[in-house]
């Protein structure tokens, strides 16, 4: 079936990107996993490609879009490739919206054109060792000096992708002690500098996937925060954080969907060149038929995150909406990347096979942005239940 939800000059775009992951990244690519990170030249190089500007306002240096399609363009190519671009998802697609929505002028003209530019890098930490999804029970706090000048920040945070090379990390923390009967107030938002003394990079983690991708253990020991800092209102990070939540979830969503479009296709080329019993793989009935049934879920998540997209841009994209797309998705895309990676024998456990890569990599979408549990509980309770 044909599909709508691009035009011409998103498809224009695409080539730009197709190319440029040819070029630049995919000869680099494993050494880039092998050390853990991209080089910090390669965010410079994509400020230059104009990523990370694309739904910057021209004042600040950006091309002022406001459609998030050229960010599936970018999703669906690097997943094409069976690569990424680092820790930059985050710093487009999590950060931006909270700077944009909440950044005061003054903040966005300090911020914004090194960002564009590739020279201030964000991350953004949420996650606490022992909270994990319950965001309202993290610990860090970060406490108004007598003279009101500053914060100072207190705490640890883990799993923070691009945690490692970020100049600035968006910090969530308690300006307030929590309220049994409301555990999600007093939570705030702050910008704070990496370069700030008492703040630490712990460990770089070692993860099952998403190997070229730093993700990092921070800690804050009395750090000091200037209040010109504070992104948006104090007290108000929860409802902050919520108000993002539906893009992040399609974020994750179009990356499972990729990933399994490009599992298939990797797939196809394998079987029709691997011979088997004198014959090529795809000659199996069994192949034929478990391509074809992997082909037919690609279909679905693609009309899923299709209809979201259109949804995302109109602003009509729910809460409930996106969980259920990032459910259904993600738990899809296991079972059809597992499929892909069987029909490859021994060589798909190989990491030298892209198919490898995209088995560890799609695991987590099952986890961050809220697990496939608590996507579960959204969605039964806008069913009433």
């Amino acid at each position: 079936m044909r599909r709508t939800v691009f035009n011409k000059d998103h498809e224009a775009f695409r080539e730009t990107i197709r190319d440029f992951i040819a070029a630049e990244v995919v000869p680099n690519y494993e050494e880039w996993e092998k050390q853990g990170y991209v080089p910090r030249d390669f965010y410079k190089q994509l400020g230059e490609l104009g990523v990370f500007g694309i739904e910057v306002p021209e004042e600040y240096g950006g091309a002022g879009e406001t459609s998030f399609k050229y960010n599936a363009v970018i999703t669906e190519e690097c997943s094409r490739a069976g690569v990424s671009f680092g820790g930059s998802s985050v710093h487009t697609g999590l950060c931006l919206p909270y700077l944009l929505k909440y950044g005061s002028e003054e903040q966005k003209r300090r911020w914004l054109p090194g960002f564009v530019a590739g020279e201030l890098m964000t991350a953004i930490a949420m996650t606490e060792p022992g909270t994990g999804s319950d965001l309202a029970g993290m610990k860090t706090t970060a406490r108004l000096s007598e003279d009101g000048t500053h914060y100072v920040l207190n705490g640890a945070k883990t799993f923070i992708t691009g945690g490692v090379q970020a100049d600035r990390v968006l910090v969530c923390a308690r300006t307030a002690p929590a309220d049994p009967g409301d555990r999600r107030g007093g939570i705030s938002i702050l910008v704070v500098d990496a370069k700030s003394p008492g703040y630490e990079v712990g460990r770089t983690l070692d993860k099952l996937g998403l190997k070229a991708s730093d993700t990092a253990e921070l800690s804050f020991t009395d750090v000091k925060v200037p209040v010109e800092d504070l992104l948006g209102e104090e007290g108000k990070g929860f409802e902050y954080l919520t108000h993002n939540l539906p893009q992040e979830r399609l974020a994750i969503a179009l990356g499972a969907y990729a990933q399994s479009a490009a599992a298939v296709r990797f797939a196809q080329e394998y079987v029709r060149d691997r011979t088997v019993f004198g014959k090529p793989v795809a000659a199996f009935q069994n192949t034929k038929f478990v391509l074809a049934d992997c082909q037919s879920d690609v279909d679905a998540m693609q009309a899923v995150c299709d209809r979201a997209l259109e949804a995302l841009d109109a602003d009509e994209l729910t809460p409930a909406d996106a969980a259920s797309a990032k459910l259904f998705t993600t738990e899809l895309a296991g079972r059809v990347i597992d499929r892909c990676l069987q029909l490859h024998g021994g060589y798909g456990y190989m990491r030298e096979y892209p198919i490898a890569r995209l088995y560890g990599d799609t695991r987590v979408t099952r986890i961050y942005g809220g697990t496939s549990e608590v996507m579960r509980s959204i969605v039964a309770k806008s069913m009433g239940l």
